[in-house]
């Protein structure tokens, strides 16, 4: 295998991935819907491609593609990729997909001479352009290649990712990942609720926060995202969404522990504030949203139909 890859979705997260793997020294053919995302990657050192079917093309047999879409949409591209493919090849899922849909595609996929392994990515578009996080599932020996040439060095930060085991592992530790995320955001919005509208004292909640970023036991990206949150938009976050949204993983996370008859009353709780939010949004969603916007790049902007919060 070499440093060779087709690369399909260029949004925040995939194209600042696409931007380290050509510094590594990777050949990607990039393919997205927005045309502008693709010139952006040829403009990079990158291969565009005006469709599914043009990278594979491009691509040398046996091809490596990386999907990096929306889990609604992952069925629809690998549908679409299918029937272009060798036998031998290997599709990659490296978006949040629940990982009982990559266990059966891995079996679909097996019975056609496709590879499938399922990748679960943390750190968001920064870690994808600084270093990344990931936690591999699939069979061990379309592991060992990828690593053998240098993808995981390339890719992550430091020591940041490993292998987990069968098909859908990977995406099991990354819902659990983000399960576990869900909860840490819930106390530390619980916390600063409590110290925003404390009655006896006028607390500096960005100075709170940098304090803490530094050797207290809650130091964390988390905090740290939150000092940068402060520091933006001051202590009421006026400006920012009391409505906290969720992409579904704390769900898919409960769920599966009650599968499992496992306990989880953070993360639970977590998930019911977030929905809660959205008919009656508050102090704590202001803080999610807060934490969303700053990790993730996403939209956490109040909306002109959102009222006040005192």
């Amino acid at each position: 295998m070499k440093k060779e890859i087709g690369y399909i979705g260029l949004g925040r997260m995939g194209k600042n991935m696409v931007s380290r793997l050509l510094d590594a020294g990777w050949s990607i053919v990039a393919y997205d819907k927005s045309v502008e995302s693709v010139q952006e990657v040829v403009s990079m050192g990158g291969v565009g491609a005006g469709s599914l079917a043009e990278v594979v093309s491009k691509l040398p047999i046996p091809r490596t593609i990386w999907i990096m879409v929306p889990h609604q949409v992952v069925e629809e591209v690998i549908n679409e990729l299918v029937p272009l493919l060798t036998k031998g090849d290997l599709i990659i899922d490296g978006g949040n997909s629940p990982y009982r849909e990559s266990i059966r595609r891995s079996k679909e996929l097996e019975t056609k001479g496709i590879n499938f392994l399922d990748i679960g990515v943390s750190g968001g578009p920064g870690g994808s352009r600084s270093g990344a996080c990931m936690m591999v599932g699939g069979k061990a020996e379309l592991y060992d290649k990828l690593d053998a040439v240098g993808f995981f060095k390339d890719t992550c930060l430091g020591s940041g990712w490993g292998y987990f085991g069968v098909s859908g592992a990977g995406h099991f530790v990354k819902m659990v990942h983000n399960g576990i995320e869900y909860g840490m955001m819930q106390s530390i919005a619980e916390g600063f609720d409590l110290m925003r509208h404390s009655k006896e004292f006028d607390l500096d909640l960005e100075k709170i926060t940098e304090v803490y970023s530094h050797g207290s036991v809650v130091t964390s990206s988390l905090v740290s995202w939150m000092h940068d949150g402060y520091k933006k938009y001051g202590k009421d976050l006026n400006q920012i969404s009391g409505r906290a949204s969720a992409s579904g993983e704390g769900k898919w996370t409960v769920e599966a522990g009650k599968r499992e008859n496992i306990s989880m009353p953070a993360i639970q709780t977590a998930v019911d504030v977030r929905e809660k939010s959205q008919k009656k949004p508050s102090y704590q969603g202001k803080v999610i949203s807060t934490m969303r916007g700053e990790f993730g790049q996403h939209s956490v902007k109040k909306g002109d139909d959102e009222p006040e919060i005192l």
